[in-house]
């Protein structure tokens, strides 16, 4: 029985799956609980590679990706006001995690994609690829 991810659904003729998962590191606006989309079945142990890399992130890649929102969020031009930082994880009590994305990989790496929003009123997001930050953005798609 899979611990990791729960309430596993099929949600497309595809195959996709759609399960939910605890989050122990970035905060969420009402629970901890995010969301997870697999490809198909056949990726479950990967897809719990990717949580587990995701819920065991090092402070270093946490900061990081906490400065690029706070980068981003400068670039777009956001009609939000940002307060002081004591720190740069305080854009987490702005900004929230919903959503992991797992695909079939490209290569033998972890990677995913988060995606959240923002109370700017914009996706916020990042892309994890062969365990190394990607991307950190809105426009991820792209």
């Amino acid at each position: 029985m899979n611990e990791i991810i729960k309430n596993i659904i099929v949600v497309d003729d595809d195959g996709t799956l759609e399960g939910t998962f605890t989050s122990e590191i970035f905060p969420n606006d009402e629970t901890q609980e995010m969301t997870v989309y697999i490809r198909n079945k056949s990726l479950m142990d990967y897809a719990e590679k990717c949580i587990n890399h995701f819920n065991s992130m090092p402070d270093d890649m946490i900061d990081e990706i906490c400065r690029r929102i706070i980068k981003n969020l400068q670039f777009i031009g956001a009609d939000f006001e940002l307060s002081e930082f004591e720190n740069v994880r305080d854009i987490l009590n702005y900004c929230w995690f919903t959503s992991m994305t797992v695909d079939v990989p490209e290569d033998d790496g972890i990677s995913y994609i988060i995606e959240g929003e923002g109370e700017w009123g914009e996706v916020v997001g990042f892309v994890i690829k062969n365990g190394s930050i990607s991307y950190v953005g809105d426009d991820y798609y792209n």
